[in-house]
């Protein structure tokens, strides 16, 4: 083989199997045989002239050679779909997939809207929705997009402010009546908590009064769980008292499903935020979704958008 074998079907093989670290995977991602995969790499590797890829029987590696050509690789494709778009100018933009991660209750309750109102805007364009509140590996998992909530630490993806999440103390009408309400934060630790399992320190709650003071006080309960939407179930359920993101409840309020206890005591609010894979951030279409999403995530119940 010489240079002309390689390709650009075979260099994107290669750069999905290095992000992910599995043939299978990438073979499953891309909607081919894993026999294709492995030929692709095994033809990328005899244009170029050196092994890429170390394989084990559990997980496949990059060499040297291979973390350097993955580098340039990047940068190849990057260029080659921007050229893309801007030769199609407009239309271009609106053209192709975007893949998307979001916490799961967030996005089943509000984001997959915005995302139907965007591919009406856009419906040429596809959108791979996943949902998941695992802080996942952005490349690895091939995604462009993330929106986040709460504190984030890496500093290697673009990362924009997009507001933040009101949060309030609420419980079913049935559990009230049959446990009373709490007058003041000091009444709390006498009632059943639900807490969020995945959450370190969810066995002390933080409320701010009326005066900015702020307050600390024990959170138990017999109820833990690590996803949102159970969270809301096991409200409405008449199992407790949680504090509850303004978006996750403002229906269940709304209809009278659920009550704001010490509405003068909020706990504090929790940071949204839009994390996009630099290397992905100049695709027309990505940066449509984008734009999109940072206009209209102020249209979410509780979020109290970044100026």
């Amino acid at each position: 083989m010489d240079r002309s074998d390689v390709t650009l079907e075979r260099m994107r093989s290669f750069v999905r199997v290095a992000e992910r670290g599995s043939l299978s995977a990438v073979a499953r991602e891309l909607g081919v045989g894993q026999s294709t995969v492995t030929r692709h790499l095994r033809e990328l590797e005899d244009a170029v002239g050196v092994p890429l890829l170390s394989r084990t029987t559990r997980r496949v590696t990059m060499t040297d050679e291979g973390s350097r050509y993955y580098a340039n690789a990047v940068q190849i494709l990057r260029l080659v779909e921007q050229a893309g778009d801007e030769a199609r100018g407009t239309r271009g933009a609106s053209a192709g997939t975007i893949r998307i991660s979001c916490t799961a209750a967030l996005g089943v309750l509000h984001v997959g809207r915005l995302i139907f109102a965007f591919q009406d805007r856009y419906p040429d364009i596809g959108v791979d929705l996943s949902l998941t509140d695992e802080r996942i590996d952005l490349v690895r998992e091939g995604v462009d997009i993330a929106l986040r909530l709460g504190p984030l630490t890496d500093s290697s993806m673009k990362l924009r402010a997009l507001g933040q999440s009101r949060r309030l103390l609420v419980a079913a009408p049935a559990y009230l009546a049959a446990r009373g309400r709490p007058a003041a934060p000091q009444d709390l630790p006498g009632h059943e908590g639900i807490r969020m399992s995945n959450i370190a320190g969810s066995d002390t709650l933080a409320l701010q009064g009326p005066g900015g003071e702020r307050h600390a006080v024990s959170f138990g309960g017999r109820f833990r769980v690590d996803h949102g939407l159970a969270a809301r179930e096991a409200l409405v359920a008449g199992r407790g008292i949680a504090p509850a993101h303004h978006w996750l409840v403002d229906d269940l309020l709304a209809a009278g499903r659920l009550e704001v206890i010490l509405p003068d005591y909020a706990p504090p609010p929790i940071p949204l935020s839009m994390l996009i894979v630099p290397e992905r951030a100049g695709i027309a279409r990505v940066r449509l979704l984008v734009d999109f999403l940072a206009e209209r995530i102020g249209g979410i119940p509780g979020i109290e958008k970044s100026r």
